[in-house]
């Protein structure tokens, strides 16, 4: 069990829940824009015009990947809420500060952790 009181918790996991839906929405509209999803497209377009949809397509593989990375990260910390190890580094298993879990919520690894695995 950690030491990260109830009365902090219970906010960061409202926080995270809503982060998650709006990434959810975010994941929905990063597909939308695709413009290899447009059913429409035309396949046989001039240099420019595959260009122009080969850069579209590849921000939005980037903004996808981004936003399914950090789904995964507030999913996990979810998880580790509903567990009872949110809080506590992965890594020295210590306790992780709670300021700075204030200020990344879905920080797994102490800060001394972090700096040691750079």
């Amino acid at each position: 069990m950690n030491d990260i009181p109830s009365r902090f918790v219970g906010p960061i996991k409202s926080y995270l829940e809503k982060r998650l839906m709006e990434l959810k929405v975010w994941q929905k509209r990063i597909k939308q824009s695709d413009p290899f999803s447009d059913e429409q497209r035309t396949r046989d377009n001039s240099s420019e015009e595959d260009l122009e949809e080969q850069v579209g397509h590849f921000e939005s593989e980037v903004k996808a990947g981004f936003v399914k990375r950090q789904m995964v990260e507030f999913r996990k910390a979810l998880t580790r809420i509903k567990i009872g190890k949110y809080g506590i580094c992965e890594r020295c298993k210590k306790p992780i500060d709670t300021d700075r879990l204030a200020i990344k919520p879905e920080t797994v690894l102490c800060l001394s952790c972090e700096k040691n695995g750079e």
